[in-house]
């Protein structure tokens, strides 16, 4: 098992920035990938970037990129997303994920061996 507590969330005005933090506990920890998504109301649940614990970058939706950027501290078993120049449409829940899955290169962020946090509430007014 491993368990995943989000923190960092909050309101925001546009322009502004938070960071984000999951801390992460349990199993052997170096095996998983870990990654940060957010789901807006009404769409799919969407990845922002994911990293593995010895900081190598696996994936950056080019949506964010250059706004929001992922990284780890092993040492404190926490990954972090800093998120910059936050407007309205970034207003959404942030999910923190890890797992174990990799089958030909792509992370299986479901199923056996995965594992979300509860989500933190990114709130971006204009």
């Amino acid at each position: 098992q491993v368990q995943l507590v989000e923190s960092g969330g909050g309101l925001v005005q546009a322009g502004g920035s938070l960071r984000l933090s999951c801390a992460a506990s349990g199993r052997t920890l170096e095996n998983y990938v870990m990654g940060w998504f957010r789901q807006a109301p009404g769409k799919e649940l969407a990845l922002l970037a994911s990293i593995t614990w010895s900081g190598s970058l696996r994936n950056s939706a080019n949506y964010v990129k250059g706004r929001f950027t992922i990284s780890a501290d092993s040492a404190k078993n926490t990954v972090y997303l800093q998120m910059n120049n936050l407007n309205p449409e970034d207003t959404t829940v942030y999910y923190c994920a890890a797992s174990a899955t990799v089958v030909g290169g792509s992370t299986k962020w479901m199923g056996e061996d995965a594992y979300w946090g509860q989500g933190t509430q990114v709130t971006v007014s204009s």
